[in-house]
């Protein structure tokens, strides 16, 4: 046999070596798949249930947390929920512990397919309807003192700011013809109030409604006062999308306090001064989120339900909010930790824009 034959010869045992051995190969490969997809891996006994992942939390006394949610890692985060993901909630007059809700909240109600304004005791109670247009009125607050609503109606064709007493009497219109205006609340002081004019800024007048003028001019949204009188919290699209921020009463010094995707507008401050709670998530699925408006902390209260618009109680005890939990738009209160959620009304048409009040 000459060296070209032996060469081929070779390679020939070499090939059939070769094609042998990837079929046993392909043989052990396909008997492991068969044997995997009839016989799946199952979940360790400690692994977590989809929708469950239990947290620790660097502050004392809160609820076990029960759900994951992910922030920008440009902010600490810190989340807590109350126990499960929705848990069964009491209503109102259920006992509230040894920090029973006190005050009013001031409230939006849809009565005979019109927004009107309604009040009652913060604890649900005492619920009485202020108003009765035959146009819309909503964005009400309570005066630091708990004495006076302030709030916006379209009874005159055009969306203005009104006063009333807490008992609905003594109604008084303070603005006029200064554009579309919207979330009016008194300064702790009670000398001026802030407001949103639609497209045009967060605008300042007299509490009589005297010199109105803006403080901002861009796509800024519901104004609120720190509890000193020293800040105005708002949100604004400034920057492209929606974003917390805060700013010295005067207009100066404007800072952007949140960095997040589908922001809400309302947002409310602790009494100390130190956080603000608000609402953000996708349509149908906001949720509540406080805030340290100085290191970015931020903590997420609720876990599903679709809930917006958070009020702090003046003691600090209590957040107000409005939820679409039980499948229409009814007011509750949690604690700032999340826990003890309890729903305060009850009715078959929407509750919704809460603000407490003393």
């Amino acid at each position: 046999m000459d060296p070209g034959q032996k060469f081929f010869a070779t390679f020939d045992k070499f090939l059939v070596a070769g094609l042998g051995c990837a079929l046993i190969g392909l043989c052990v490969l396909g008997c492991g798949f068969l044997y995997t997809f009839r016989n799946p891996p199952r979940p360790h006994p400690s692994s977590t249930p989809l929708g469950t992942v239990s947290l620790s939390t660097a502050m004392p006394g809160l609820l076990t947390p029960t759900l994951s949610i992910l922030a920008p890692t440009s902010f600490p985060t810190l989340t807590i929920t109350p126990e499960g993901f929705l848990p069964p909630l009491p209503t109102a007059g259920a006992d509230f512990g040894n920090t029973p809700p006190t005050g009013k909240i001031v409230f939006t109600c849809f009565i005979n397919q019109i927004d009107q304004i309604c009040l009652m005791n913060a604890d649900g109670g005492g619920r009485q309807q202020l108003t009765n247009f035959e146009a819309t009125s909503f964005y009400a607050s309570l005066s630091p003192d708990g004495q006076k609503i302030y709030f916006v109606s379209r009874r005159t064709g055009s969306f203005e700011i009104y006063s009333m007493d807490i008992d609905g009497k003594d109604r008084s219109r303070l603005t006029r013809d200064i554009g579309a205006v919207y979330a009016p609340e008194l300064s702790p002081n009670g000398e001026r109030i802030i407001f949103a004019n639609n497209g045009n800024g967060v605008w300042i007048m007299r509490a009589d409604g005297r010199n109105p003028h803006a403080l901002t001019n861009r796509d800024d949204i519901d104004p609120t006062w720190s509890p000193d009188g020293s800040m105005i919290a708002f949100a604004s699209s400034r920057t492209g999308k929606r974003q917390l921020y805060v700013m010295n009463a005067d207009g100066s010094d404007i800072r952007q306090v949140t960095d997040l995707n589908d922001m809400g507008g309302r947002s409310t401050w602790s009494p100390d001064g130190t956080r603000l709670a608000f609402y953000r998530g996708p349509a149908g699925d906001h949720n509540i989120f406080v805030v340290d408006i100085n290191s970015g902390d931020m903590t997420r209260l609720t876990g599903g339900g679709d809930n917006l618009g958070p009020s702090w109680s003046p003691d600090g005890n209590w957040i107000a909010f409005t939820s679409f939990r039980d499948g229409n738009n009814e007011i509750y209160i949690m604690h700032p930790d999340g826990s003890g959620i309890t729903r305060v009304t009850d009715n078959p048409s929407s509750d919704w824009q809460p603000r407490w009040g003393r």
